[in-house]
């Protein structure tokens, strides 16, 4: 799947508020999608950077072998799922921001895991 399919069907998750595929040795962001007035999806991209980066050094420190499946940020109205793909798809991760209300979290998990999956970079 291509990156602007991938990031159509993450859209298409209930609650979907905005969607980035950002490369967190850059804090770039390969394509974005959503996003508007209170979610400026390239300043997201760049902020979850330093929180991919920080937990990285984190599981490094602890000299832990382990891999991040996700992390998750919960606001009062929103959620924000960060789920960094697979070492065979390099310094990648999926930014998914949710609106609370709307969304359910544990789906969202599932179609973010299924998307990775089938994304070719």
């Amino acid at each position: 799947m291509s990156i602007e399919t991938a990031l159509k069907e993450a859209m298409s998750i209930e609650g979907a508020l905005g969607v980035a595929l950002v490369d967190y040795e850059s804090g770039m962001s390969l394509g974005a999608l959503g996003g508007g007035q209170g979610l400026d999806l390239e300043l997201a991209a760049a902020g979850n950077t330093e929180v991919v980066r920080s937990k990285m050094r984190t599981l490094a420190s602890l000299d832990m072998n382990d891999v991040i499946e996700d992390i998750l940020i919960t606001l009062g109205k929103q959620y924000h799922l960060i789920r960094p793909l697979a070492a065979s798809k390099g310094s990648l991760f999926l930014y998914l921001a949710l609106d609370r209300g709307r969304s359910n979290l544990a789906l969202a998990r599932h179609g973010l895991k299924r998307i990775e999956a089938e994304l070719d970079v």
